[in-house]
């Protein structure tokens, strides 16, 4: 199952995971407090294009020698909470599964080429994990400004060799959460102050009733 971390205490709560289930906008600036507790995880994998898929940003930054420095562990469940970008869909979602164990999943990485780290947020869902909105947030002016959403479960997204991978698990009617009929992966890259997509692939799986195996794509 994917991370779970924890809601607004002292010291932040590392998470990583990817769940086997499935789990994707103007610019807007979102202060967030830079202490208290912070989910962090890897972010192991991205499902999903989103039903609102805008991201857009101001210019990039001036190419740097040095890398982008680490960010400050944030606390992703009050940035999302706090963004208006964000549908009151997936806000009520946002929720406590277990005691002030929050199901956000998060990543930090250079994605935007800025001075700090950018940060990845995935909203999953407590039952079965299931990702309900990705975002991405951009270090600016002390705060954070979002600059990516995806909406449309099951998302999940994820920094992979400084762009921006978004995957979709598809299901057509009658399939069971376990077994979807294919999935799409989109991936993006941060360019002239927003991101946009380089590549799209499309698997589509074996639906073999009684096989035991894995989903195999289609040729």
């Amino acid at each position: 199952m994917r991370g779970l971390s924890g809601g607004p205490r002292s010291g932040p709560d590392r998470v990583s995971a990817r769940a086997a289930g499935p789990a994707v906008a103007g610019t807007v600036a979102v202060a967030v407090l830079l202490s208290g507790c912070a989910a962090d995880g890897t972010g192991a994998r991205d499902e999903g294009p989103a039903r609102a898929e805008s991201a857009t940003g101001p210019a990039p930054a001036s190419p740097s020698a040095s890398p982008a420095k680490a960010a400050g562990r944030v606390d992703a469940v009050r940035l999302v909470k706090d963004d208006p970008q964000v549908s009151a869909e997936v806000k009520r979602e946002l929720k406590p599964c277990v005691a002030d164990e929050y199901p956000v999943d998060v990543s930090y990485g250079d994605l935007t080429g800025g001075s700090a780290e950018d940060i990845v947020v995935n909203v999953l869902t407590c039952g079965d994990a299931v990702g309900v909105g990705s975002y991405v947030y951009r270090e600016r002016n002390g705060g954070y400004q979002h600059v990516f959403k995806a909406e449309a479960p099951p998302v999940y997204a994820e920094i992979d060799r400084g762009d921006l991978v978004v995957s979709k698990q598809e299901y057509e009617k009658d399939d069971p959460v376990s077994n979807p009929s294919g999935e799409s992966v989109i991936t993006y890259r941060w360019t002239a102050g927003r991101f946009v997509e380089k590549y799209r692939t499309h698997n589509d799986y074996s639906n073999a009733a009684g096989t035991g195996a894995s989903p195999v794509p289609d040729s």
